[in-house]
């Protein structure tokens, strides 16, 4: 199975100014009935943006009619996009073409420098097991959890942006190791370059020892004191912060907000601008 990045400039270079907005988790399932009904709302969130979504989408999957939902919205939205490959669909392809589920990352600024940092901790909930048939309702799949990470190049500034998707099975402790793979990783940057995390990591990071991993990191919250609800209520909880936003480097941050006028899927989108210092 091949698992790899996808790229397209649509937008090219813009001279605009040195502040921007990191949208993260719009939303987890971003499918295309939900680019056409709320596109006039998105375009209006995305505008002049460094932008990450969708949270997750899908690559010609059967639930979304076999559509590139990534290229859909980029099209739509004129972005440029680096989407990564998550999940091979062994529910959701057809006989002579494979489907996927991943994440995109959006931005009308130019990306380059894209990877995929696959997580050494993962669940095996997605697994193939040999006493389930492969049908729509047992969600089979191939690959693993990753981080998308791409370069943004803003008014000729750099800003890395880390696109995560965390574990929804399993516990906090698997989640808690994948995002200790990701602050490894960003240590391979210099102190003073821009990195953003954002995205659905799945559980609260505002206190214990995963905040003081954070902490230790340099990374600072976006949305500190600030917090609400990232996903609806639903019949049986109340909705959750589980959706986040770190910054650190040569960037501060201000004006957090959770667009909860935004109705597209299971979470709510979050926009926080960043100027450079």
């Amino acid at each position: 199975m091949s698992i790899a990045e996808g790229y397209a400039d649509f937008a090219g270079d813009r001279n605009r100014q040195l502040r921007e907005s990191v949208v993260a988790s719009l939303p987890t399932e971003f499918g295309r009935g939900c680019v056409l009904e709320h596109q006039s709302r998105t375009a209006t969130i995305a505008d002049h943006r460094v932008f990450g979504p969708p949270q997750s989408g899908h690559l010609n999957a059967r639930r979304t009619h076999h559509f590139d939902i990534a290229r859909e919205i980029a099209q739509k939205l004129e972005l440029n996009y680096v989407f990564g490959h998550e999940f091979q669909e062994l529910t959701q392809d057809t006989r002579h073409s494979p489907a996927y589920h991943g994440q995109a990352t959006l931005s009308r600024w130019p990306l380059s420098n894209a990877r995929i940092l696959r997580f050494q901790h993962q669940s095996n909930f997605w697994q193939p097991h040999w006493f389930l048939p492969e049908i729509e309702p047992f969600p089979e799949r191939l690959g693993g959890r990753l981080a998308l990470i791409v370069d943004a190049s803003v008014g000729g500034k750099m800003i890395v942006t880390y696109n995560l998707h965390l574990e929804s099975r399993g516990d906090n402790r698997l989640r808690r190791a994948q995002l200790e793979e990701t602050l490894k990783d960003a240590q391979r940057y210099k102190a003073n370059t821009a990195v953003v995390l954002a995205g659905d990591f799945n559980m609260d990071l505002s206190a214990g020892d995963v905040a003081k991993a954070i902490r230790s990191a340099d990374f600072q919250d976006a949305f500190t004191n600030q917090h609400a609800p990232t996903t609806p209520n639903s019949v049986f909880t109340e909705g959750r912060v589980i959706d986040w936003i770190f910054w650190r480097g040569s960037v501060g941050s201000e004006t957090p907000q959770v667009h909860h006028s935004v109705l597209a899927s299971d979470h709510y989108p979050l926009s926080v601008e960043l100027d450079f210092r």
